[in-house]
């Protein structure tokens, strides 16, 4: 948007500016010579300052204002007051029409620049390949995994990254996903290798996504190197076999040896027992990274799935707009500019909840506590989360004024709006959110209440675990990582949470925190 040279967009906003003011002084009846002045200020979109745009808006305002002035030849005052005030407002309407635009452009700059960012810096292997097989996107681990450069890859088929005893059977596979495509893991239960540049082979787990955009088909494949679980894998077999070789040994032993004295007896029982040891810790490292791949297969998944949706807004929404170039399609350039807005939020929702998972788990989260008057942390979160609502939807707030409360403030609210936010989302238009806070005995209780879907009894246990959501909400957006962030933060806090919820009546969210203050 700001690739044009500035010196020339200047020059000629200059040269239009004076055109305009010397035919405004010529025939300041002439009121259509007014679009030379909204012709100026719509050069400046296209440069970046605004500064300049600022300047403009008030320089033409001073020549409308002047012209207003001027001798005119219509005898009635009303008339050219009110052609003159109508040219005032398109002046100033357009010069902060184009302050906003070039706002905006920043800000989707800024959230485009983080999404790409995102890619660039991922450390698996991303590819993005049409639906004929080429490959149209990877990033740079997938450059450092097959050892060729990006510009390398680009429209050569996907089929140059596996080995040639595999080809003829990848197309296949290949074509039969483009006819029934699902997100899923690649080869479930076989081995999966790939090929480098150099000729070289080396095992990989591969994760496959796709999206529809417009009527081309495209496929996201998330590579990874397991090169060396693969070879713990094998280390951990060949020493199960090897136990179970010692066992079968030491069995037999112990049948030759069942007539020498009992030391020799309770020495050979030592060594079984140490044995049974490695086994049951090997079964259980093996069992531990079963359940870590599941948990990453689930969050490739989640991630996927949930980034496809606003990319795929995105795109769209792009590609509309610039078809979009008459004035008369303000209107519909306004309504796909709001639909990227909404696409962008929900990424950077999803980021938020992904950076906030991180920095708990990495110990960069940090307690300030400070005295927080409840009813006015409370209207403050309320007015927050007030654009979320449904049609018909509102929040009720009960809260003693004087309550006070020793906590973190941050983490507090973070809690809140994300209470909130679950109740807006899952709830019906037209019902009632209540949140309630009061004083019991040594702590104070706060509760938010919804009308809306509820949670399946069984499904309330796993409620605050990382990636979990319940299986009568799957259909509405979400990362499942919320009340698991929720939970986290009260016990930092020192507090305790509890659900209460049935099925189509709603849920209440019960936390109370010590009722300390300074």
């Amino acid at each position: 948007m700001f690739r044009f040279g500035h010196r020339q967009i200047l020059f000629a906003s200059f040269i239009i500016l004076l055109v305009t003011v010397f035919l405004l002084i010529w025939r300041p009846d002439y009121n259509f010579f007014d679009g030379g002045l909204i012709t100026v200020i719509l050069l400046t979109l296209f440069i970046k300052d605004e500064t300049i745009t600022s300047w403009m808006g008030v320089i033409c305002t001073v020549v409308v204002v002047t012209v207003a002035f001027l001798p005119h030849k219509n005898p009635n005052p009303a008339e050219v007051f009110i052609e003159h005030f109508f040219s005032l407002i398109l002046v100033i309407g357009t010069t902060l029409l184009v302050i906003f635009v070039k706002r905006l452009y920043r800000t989707l700059e800024a959230e485009e620049n983080q999404l790409t960012a995102l890619i660039q810096h991922a450390t698996e292997g991303i590819i993005l390949t049409n639906e004929d097989g080429l490959i149209i996107l990877a990033n740079p681990e997938a450059e450092n995994l097959f050892g060729y450069t990006s510009e390398e890859m680009l429209r050569k088929p996907i089929e140059t990254l596996i080995p040639s005893r595999f080809r003829e059977k990848h197309v296949g596979h290949r074509k039969n996903f483009n006819k029934q495509p699902a997100d899923r893991k690649m080869g479930s239960g076989m081995a999966l290798f790939a090929l480098r540049k150099d000729g070289t082979e080396f095992p990989v787990e591969v994760s496959l996504s796709h999206f529809k955009q417009g009527y081309d088909k495209f496929v996201l494949a998330f590579v990874v190197d397991i090169t060396m679980r693969k070879e713990s894998e094998d280390r951990l077999l060949a020493q199960k076999q090897q136990l179970e070789e010692l066992t079968r040994s030491m069995q037999r032993l112990n049948q030759d040896l069942e007539q020498k004295v009992d030391e020799r007896t309770r020495n050979l029982q030592d060594a079984l027992q140490q044995l049974e040891i490695s086994q049951q810790e090997l079964e259980e490292a093996l069992h531990k990274e079963k359940e870590l791949n599941e948990i990453k297969s689930r969050f490739v998944s989640m991630a996927s799935h949930e980034f496809r949706t606003p990319l795929s807004a995105i795109l769209s929404s792009a590609a509309l707009i610039k078809k979009y170039e008459q004035t008369e399609d303000q209107q519909k350039r306004e309504k796909h500019v709001q639909k990227i807005r909404d696409a962008v939020k929900h990424l950077n929702e999803l980021l938020e909840d992904f950076l906030s998972l991180g920095r708990i788990e990495e110990g960069k989260v940090n307690i300030h506590p400070e005295d927080i008057p409840l009813a006015s942390l409370m209207q403050e979160t309320r007015e927050e989360v007030q654009g979320l609502l449904k049609k018909g939807q509102h929040i009720d707030i009960s809260v003693d004024a004087a309550l006070v409360i020793l906590t973190d403030k941050r983490l507090l609210k973070h809690i809140f709006v994300n209470l909130l936010t679950n109740a807006i989302k899952f709830s019906p238009e037209n019902s009632p959110i209540s949140w309630v806070a009061n004083k019991t005995g040594e702590n104070i209780r706060m509760e938010v209440a919804d009308q809306g879907m509820g949670i399946p009894k069984e499904d309330q246990h796993y409620l605050f675990s990382s990636f979990f959501r319940a299986k009568n909400v799957t259909n509405i957006q979400g990362t499942g990582l919320g009340l698991h962030i929720v939970k986290r933060y009260v016990d930092m806090l020192s507090g305790n949470i509890q659900v209460e919820s049935e099925l189509g009546k709603g849920t209440s969210i019960i936390i109370s925190f010590p009722n300390h203050t300074l």
